[in-house]
């Protein structure tokens, strides 16, 4: 059944440049107002409660993240296939599986959700809370937990409405988003005086609103998203778990490093170790979601060329993205070689011994962005076009595999500068395997 988008019909006939930088600018805008979602709510806990809230909420972040995992493994799975089959003008196959996506993602988290909720206190502690922190780590839980299925299903819609042709109004929704939650935390946090409970309700109330502003897609003429009425699909639901995985794997080892390095530097330096990291994961997250903008900018369209056979605009497309987050990175590492006082500042007024060990770590970890951004667009590609393979080594490698390992390592013989350095040296690692897997497929002539 054939279906035609005026929008999606572009990709065809536009230049490659402008096509890309349409999706580029679009995408990173609305990564970067996710991460000052985060930091807004970093830089008003920290102000207004102090180190030990700020790390309570940062030991609280892994489920936030898990949550959010989940929606990408479910969202960038579909809206995978999805575009494939807008490649070949499938109407009824798309539609089929933006509803198995949302019906998914939606009981999924529910079911998640009210499991953990269930089992909060020891989850805590599993999470590397201690006493002091456990009050403040149990109130944010309590409302992520219960509520968290709002925002996976906001995601979900983002990803599709991008998808779809309208990277703008993904964009538009994310604004909404972030403008509110930090008005809704300035207000929670110092007016109303409601604690770590308060961002987390800011979050949750932020993120339906979001939502509306999303939902309005499906009223557009242009729009060729609609829930229609399907029988459950094994076999596509099953394809959409192996694609979206990598996505799903990259956003745990996001909880993997939060986990692993709250309870290094709990081990080694104590609540004030766990403070400095927190605002070190808070900047980090800011330098994750510009790399997941641009990376998320080339999936659409390296899905739709695939689909339909277009291997020559999905090299230049690859071309232009590489370029982007290479100079991306470097620009990353300067700022955080010569800004690294200013930007632990911004968090609060800590303790020195505190804020010149967030300051050394920024200057050790920032290094990772040299090859952070190469390595995320190439995962990309390859989710993009079914390696899952490659995508799933390049992601279990980066935050979890490689990382334990030097983080069981590196703090032997380089102490507290050994955790820092533990992610720099696992980027470098794959950084390194991507290239050798590249050339190894040059020269026997296999799709690169």
């Amino acid at each position: 059944m054939s279906l035609s988008s005026p929008k999606l019909d572009r990709l065809d006939t536009e230049p490659v440049g402008r096509i890309f930088l349409r999706y580029l600018i679009p995408s990173t805008i609305g990564m970067l107002l996710m991460a000052v979602n985060i930091v807004a709510d970093g830089i008003m806990v920290g102000n207004r409660l102090g180190a030990e809230a700020l790390a309570g909420v940062g030991i609280s972040a892994p489920v936030y993240t898990i949550f959010f995992a989940v929606s990408l493994w479910i969202g960038i799975g579909a809206a995978t296939k999805y575009s494939m089959a807008m490649g070949v003008r499938d109407k009824q196959k798309a539609r089929s599986i933006l509803t198995h996506a949302i019906l998914s993602i939606f009981l999924i988290t529910i079911i998640l959700g009210l499991t953990a909720f269930i089992f909060r206190e020891p989850l805590a502690y599993a999470l590397g809370a201690n006493p002091t922190t456990f009050p403040y780590v149990s109130d944010y839980l309590f409302v992520i937990l219960l509520f968290g299925f709002i925002f996976t299903v906001e995601n979900t819609f983002s990803i599709f409405v991008r998808n779809d042709g309208a990277p703008t109004l993904s964009m538009a929704g994310l604004i909404v988003t972030s403008v509110v939650n930090i008005i809704l935390n300035y207000v929670f946090l110092f007016i109303f005086d409601y604690g770590v409970t308060g961002a987390a309700l800011a979050t949750i109330i932020a993120s339906f609103l979001g939502m509306l502003v999303l939902v309005t897609h499906f009223f557009r003429k242009s729009n060729n998203l609609q829930l229609v009425k399907c029988t459950f699909n094994k076999k596509l639901f099953t394809a959409i778990i192996f694609i979206g995985f990598p996505s799903f794997l990259s956003e745990l080892g996001i909880s993997v490093f939060t986990i692993s390095h709250n309870i290094a530097f709990e081990r080694m330096a104590g609540t004030e170790g766990v403070a400095a990291f927190s605002i070190l994961n808070y900047v980090h997250s800011v330098m994750l979601m510009l790399f997941l903008g641009m990376g998320g900018a080339i999936q659409p369209l390296i899905s739709y060329y695939n689909g339909s056979g277009n291997r020559a605009r999905m090299k230049e497309t690859m071309k232009k993205a590489t370029f982007t987050v290479a100079a991306a990175g470097i620009t990353f590492f300067l700022v955080g070689q010569f800004a690294a006082g200013p930007i632990v500042s911004i968090f609060g007024d800590f303790p020195k011994n505190v804020g010149e060990l967030a300051a050394t770590g920024i200057n050790l970890f920032f290094i990772a962005y040299l090859f952070t951004g190469t390595n995320f667009v190439m995962m990309t590609y390859y989710q993009s076009v079914g390696n899952v393979r490659m995508a799933t080594w390049i992601t279990a490698s980066r935050e979890i595999i490689i990382m334990l390992i030097f983080l069981m390592i590196l703090p032997r013989f380089f102490g507290l500068n050994g955790i820092w350095l533990s992610i720099p040296a696992s980027e470098f690692i794959v950084f390194a395997g991507i290239y050798w897997y590249q050339r190894n497929a040059a020269r026997h002539s296999l799709p690169q």
